[in-house]
């Protein structure tokens, strides 16, 4: 007789696929000192990644963040002047997601600090100082899984700043963007800063709008539409962004619009050039570490001479990520110095001089119509534009300026 089959238990029910953890930013940086913010600022720019977080402060810092917060997809930590840098890394792992791609900003160039953190699953070691290219780079390979990330091309950002007032910065800045726009052939965006008073619209033949102001005190307005709205079309590759609000208004925009507005800026223009008063430039610190070339202006007085150095002081020196040139506008212009008290009183030579040019005096305020007319306006910035567009003679030649601009 056999033996009856015992009944098939019922299948239990598939197990129900876990519930994924809620995603965090798309990158976080903590770092130490304010070149190492800018390199991490300018690189998260460049990737697009919109939601990273860049905060002073290191490991530590880091470690009592990610134990309240979701951990981002790439983290960048400082463990500079650390005495035992792999003990802190231990500890980032015991509240960081294992998915989380870890890369390590240090003071220490050791073949061995940098094994140790390879093998203990550190995406990458860098020794300061960081260098922007760099950083981007290896943060495009770590995002490439990412389908929603892309690698941008970001333009270039130029700072015309005046050591004071009268220096003739906003025309070297009009004649600086009209030449790339329209020599160069260079899509080009003149940011005028100066809200209350700025020339620049007027040197252009354009009208200032308040759509710059909307965009400072709302950033996250700010997209296609707002700008193509927004900002005057000066020719076909040459726009403005400016504003003339009321004298009774003194608002000054905040750093963090500033930079947030140039972010997006940067990923439409090839060259964003900023007219920037001092005033300004005292009040948006981290702008003048941010961007790729300031342009210190000045005359040949000897306040100006003194200014020039309190400037290069307050800047700081060069930096992989940052040049800063000294142009000497109205060379020659009454109230000079003579050229070798000049040559004494400056602690180096200007990168570029322009010799003074009454008829580039006479016409700064005709608009277009003097740029395109040649004349003195041409031969006053000759100087300029042979140093930008690297010829001489009809011969190509490498110069600083062609580096710099591209």
């Amino acid at each position: 007789m056999t033996e009856p089959v015992p009944a098939r238990p019922p299948a239990a029910p598939p197990a129900a696929p876990p519930v994924a953890e809620a995603a965090g930013p798309s990158a976080a940086a903590y770092v130490l000192d304010e070149p190492s913010e800018m390199a991490m600022l300018r690189s998260f720019s460049n990737l697009g990644f919109n939601d990273a977080n860049v905060r002073r402060g290191g490991a530590d810092a880091a470690i009592a963040d990610l134990a309240r917060n979701k951990s981002p997809r790439i983290l960048v930590v400082d463990v500079s002047g650390m005495p035992e840098p792999m003990a802190a890394i231990n500890r980032l792992a015991d509240v960081c997601n294992p998915a989380t791609e870890v890369i390590v900003v240090g003071d220490r160039n050791d073949i061995v600090l940098y094994r140790d953190m390879k093998a203990a699953g550190v995406a990458e070691y860098f020794f300061k100082p960081l260098i922007s290219t760099v950083v981007t780079r290896v943060l495009s390979t770590l995002a490439q899984g990412d389908k929603e990330t892309r690698t941008r091309r970001t333009g270039k950002l130029v700072i015309t700043l005046g050591v004071r007032g009268g220096v003739g910065t906003t025309t070297i800045a009009t004649q600086l963007a009209w030449h790339l726009a329209e020599e160069r052939q260079r899509r080009v965006l003149l940011l005028d800063l100066d809200l209350q008073s700025g020339d620049a619209a007027m040197q252009l033949d354009a009208t200032p709008n308040h759509a710059l102001r909307e965009a400072l005190e709302h950033p996250e307005r700010v997209d296609d539409l707002f700008l193509e709205r927004g900002i005057t079309h000066v020719t076909e590759r040459l726009d403005l962004f400016a504003a003339l609000e009321p004298l009774s208004d003194m608002a000054a925009p905040s750093e963090e619009a500033v930079m947030q507005l140039l972010g997006t800026l940067t990923q439409r223009y090839r060259f964003v050039i900023i007219d920037l008063t001092t005033t300004a430039a005292l009040q948006l610190p981290k702008l003048l570490h941010f961007a790729n070339t300031v342009l210190l202006v000045s005359d040949s007085t000897l306040i100006s001479v003194r200014e020039v150095g309190r400037w290069r002081e307050r800047i700081g020196p060069n930096s992989p990520d940052r040049t800063t040139l000294h142009v000497l506008n109205k060379q020659g212009a009454d109230g000079s110095l003579p050229d070798d008290e000049l040559a004494r009183a400056l602690v180096s030579r200007p990168d570029v001089s322009i010799p003074y040019d009454r008829t580039l005096a006479k016409t700064a305020m005709l608009g277009t119509k003097a740029i395109q007319a040649g004349g003195g306006v041409r031969r006053g910035l000759a100087v300029l534009e042979r140093e930008l567009a690297g010829v001489e003679g009809g011969e190509p030649k490498t110069s600083f300026w062609q580096k710099v601009f591209g």
